[in-house]
């Protein structure tokens, strides 16, 4: 009911003034005939208006009736239109350059003059905040990504076909608009609505939800986010502390003076912005920016360029708000790749400090309504607020044709993919899904077959099948899962399986492509295997906006498996472990679990997204297992508890601070597979978020605590102290210290003597290690120096190639 409300207060100016009228034209200097690109134009009396794009074209709707229009740019006079709009048509803007006599600026003695312009515009824009409680607004943006090669399979393929050739010249390869209501209230509440979208047709829906205002950086705020780092805003209160500023010109805008600024940071070193100001005599706001981002703050060094072109104007109580915001992109990455991306966001409609209850602000901070994508070309030709370029309108039929020839398997298949799409639904194993190695199966070739409905997105299902030519098993699964709810939140999963299962597989991240690459080429297995076969069952909902709840049944019967194969390329005269002995038997239990999450929901469309937005947060998850000899014909008595609780905190600048923190407690003797392994590594590899000096599957236990943190420092360090040649080389470093206690219960043991062979690894008392990595932004990889401070017996000194490729 609110949402409907929010709507119609919004478009009642649409519904009463349902018939409109074009008004085109363009803004550009008298004299030179030179285009005014981003000028303001206004309609006097309201808060509605537009801005012109690069070549200075704009377009204006307006209801039938007398309107007076106002074209400003800085250093010309403003010039004002008045009509009787009755029908479509074009008005011309052609500006003069204007100047004025600047006051005497009051200074303190051997002071930048700059200095004391900037200190004001800091006060003005402090009592500016204090008096902003709450605003709405309308916006209306625009994205276009420009490549060299035509983005998605069908237009590379059919542009290949058509004789179309790539070359290194940038072009349009998609774009995105959309309109949307963003609505603010002090403190920290905000909401946004998208109400129209469309995008070239190699782009789903699903990432067109750059609106106005989540992308905008309005630098009337302390702090500016770029690249997931916060910058300091150029009249942020501690500004003068970190940027250098001088007069560059005093210009004018009307009759009234404004002053051109030029500022970049007082340290090359430190990431942040340089550019131009321009600042209002007398009152001191700033009302233009034309800025960069600096090469320190530049990710990995892959932009040669962020521009970012903001306006603003006053409304209500002299407040002044951002009525556009551009941003100019381009990149290349490692000299390879060249691409760039341009934002253009227009933003009217204001409404200052309206009331809006505290009620409205919920756990969804952008939402896509369901009209968003059901409208038309007829809609967007009476709403579109920048002109397309004869560019865009060539893109946007360019892309849509291509992406309308129909794709063969031919063009589907790619050589390293784990899957390959048969069609718009189905898809089948890949080549690098293909062929597996282990010691159990020996050589295995795996199928199967997917099916996920794109258009729906509710089901999904994974039919799974392989043949180990050591063990002579055919094994395969079927796993199903279907979601309901308008925002499909409750979750429903089903699977059936006769497999052959990774032994503390939670424990193991490495992937099945590694373990084959070690056993034919080293004669090395780092994995042990158990036979299942069973069924799942599993329902998930949320019981609160915060809060998941789920319930699941499991029944399965567990069986040892030995070494089949000795094949391997090399080391011919090795041997493989023999395989860790599992508790053999039928295991059914019954599971309830949790997640407490208090990040806020993107709704898209289809689905409700956790987001952090860039800021810190914290999940606790836990989990319940029973399992009943003789109320549920399982072969044993246990119950299972465990706790999750992940915080993810940031820290100065870009520094952030990652804690986790488990715990695993079992009552009664469980089976040794669902015993809870350390994750530990398989040195000398090593992965974030696991013990660095632990081999992987040493430590087992029914009882265990364990915390693992990382500090990610990432190049701040070496900047804030300007460490010579590191504070310009973008190098990262981090720091991590991990905590684990263990236990195995004298049942457990009794149970599982086979398995540990009557050597039981613990850790009484508690482990610590510490230690540090170092890498660079653009590489996936980083060496690691671990030392163990406890238990120094093994492990007491470890160096590791820490790499997401692993």
């Amino acid at each position: 009911m609110k949402t409907r409300f929010f709507i119609c207060l919004f478009f009642l100016p649409a519904l009463l003034f349902a018939k409109t009228f074009l008004i085109t034209g363009t803004v550009t200097d008298r004299i030179s005939k030179q285009a005014l690109a981003f000028a303001n134009i206004r309609v006097k009396g309201t808060t509605l208006g537009t801005s012109s794009n690069e070549k200075g074209e704009y377009i204006l709707r307006l209801p039938k009736g007398k309107h007076k229009l106002i074209a400003s740019f800085i250093g010309y006079k403003s010039d004002t239109v008045s009509l009787n709009l009755t029908t479509d048509i074009p008005i011309n803007f052609k500006l003069l350059r204007t100047s004025v006599r600047l006051d005497e600026i009051t200074v303190l003695p051997g002071e930048n003059p700059a200095l004391a312009i900037i200190r004001k515009t800091i006060k003005t824009k402090q009592k500016r905040n204090e008096k902003l409680l709450s605003y709405k607004f309308k916006a209306y943006t625009k994205g276009i990504v420009k490549t060299t090669q035509d983005i998605s399979v069908k237009a590379k393929r059919a542009g290949l076909s058509l004789g179309i050739r790539d070359t290194a010249k940038l072009k349009i390869t998609g774009i995105l608009e959309n309109e949307s209501i963003g609505v603010y209230k002090k403190p920290d509440n905000y909401k946004e609505e998208i109400t129209a979208r469309k995008q070239t047709s190699n782009f789903p829906s699903s990432i067109n939800m750059l609106t106005g205002g989540r992308i905008i950086q309005n630098f009337y705020a302390e702090d500016i986010q770029f690249f997931g780092r916060y910058l300091v805003s150029p009249i942020a209160d501690d500004a003068l502390d970190f940027y250098y500023y001088y007069i560059e010109d005093t210009i004018a805008i009307d009759n009234s003076a404004v002053f051109k600024i030029k500022f970049e940071p007082d340290y090359k070193s430190n990431p942040g912005f340089y550019g131009y100001l321009f600042i209002t005599d007398k009152t001191f706001n700033l009302i233009k920016l034309d800025i960069n981002l600096n090469d320190a703050a530049n990710p990995g060094g892959i932009f040669s360029k962020v521009n970012i072109v903001q306006q603003y104007l006053p409304y209500a109580d002299s407040i002044y708000m951002p009525i556009d915001y551009r941003l100019f992109v381009k990149g290349n990455v490692l000299g390879m790749a060249k691409f760039a991306f341009d934002i253009e966001s227009v933003l009217y409609d204001y409404e200052i400090n309206p009331t809006i209850n505290d009620d409205f602000f919920d756990m969804t901070i952008l939402k896509i309504l369901p009209e968003a994508d059901k409208v038309d070309k007829t809609y967007w030709e009476k709403n579109q607020k920048i002109p397309n370029s004869p560019e865009e309108i060539s893109a946007y039929k360019r892309i849509d044709s291509l992406e309308a020839i129909p794709l063969t398997f031919a063009d589907r298949f790619t050589w390293l993919s784990t899957r390959i799409r048969l069609s718009e639904k189905f898809s089948t194993v890949g080549t690098m899904s293909l062929y597996r190695f282990n010691k159990v199966e020996g050589h295995t070739l795996n199928g199967g077959l997917y099916y996920d409905d794109f258009e729906e997105k509710r089901l999904k299902f994974n039919l799974d099948f392989n043949y180990g030519f050591s063990d002579k098993k055919w094994k395969g699964s079927l796993w199903s899962r279907y979601l309901f709810g308008k925002y499909r939140t409750t979750k429903l999963t089903l699977s059936v399986f006769d497999n052959l299962n990774v032994l503390f597989e939670h424990s193991d991240d490495y992937g099945n492509f590694l373990s084959t690459l070690t056993s034919l080429f080293a004669h090395y297995e780092f994995r042990d295997y158990y036979y299942s076969n069973g069924f799942k069952f599993n329902i998930t909902a949320p019981v609160l906006p915060v809060l998941n709840f789920g319930f699941g049944i499991s029944n399965r019967t567990d069986k040892n498996t030995r070494v089949n194969s000795e094949y391997s390329f090399f080391n011919k005269d090795k041997f493989y472990d023999p395989s860790k002995k599992i508790f053999e038997g039928k295991i059914v239990t019954l599971s309830a679990d949790f997640k407490l999450d208090f990040r806020k929901f993107i709704e898209d469309g289809y689905f409700r997204r956790r987001t952090s937005m860039g800021k810190s947060y914290f999940t606790l998850a836990g989990k319940a297992v029973f399992s009943n000899k003789s109320k549920m014909t399982s072969n044993l008595d246990f119950q299972i508890y465990s706790l999750n609780f992940f915080a993810s905190i940031n820290s100065f600048k870009s520094t952030k601070y990652i804690i986790e923190a488990n715990g695993f407690y079992a009552t009664n003797a469980i089976p040794f597979q669902m015993m809870t392994a350390l994750p530990g590594n398989l040195l000398p590899l090593a992965k974030d978020e696991t013990f660095r000096t632990i081999n992987l599957f040493y430590y087992m236990s029914d009882r265990a605590f364990t915390v693992i943190t990382q500090y990610r420092f990432n190049d701040e360090l070496f900047k804030m102290l300007h460490i010579p040649l590191l504070k310009d080389w973008r190098i990262k470093l981090d720091a991590h210290f991990n905590i684990a206690l263990t236990e195995i219960s004298q049942a457990s043991k009794q149970l599982n003597q086979f398995s540990f062979n009557n050597i039981y690894k613990e850790f009484n008392k508690p482990l610590y290690e510490i230690g540090f990595g170092i890498g660079h932004q653009l590489i996936p990889l980083k060496i690691e120096f671990t030392w163990r401070l406890t238990h120094r017996n093994e492990n007491s000194f470890v160096i590791g190639i820490n790499s997401v490729t692993f």
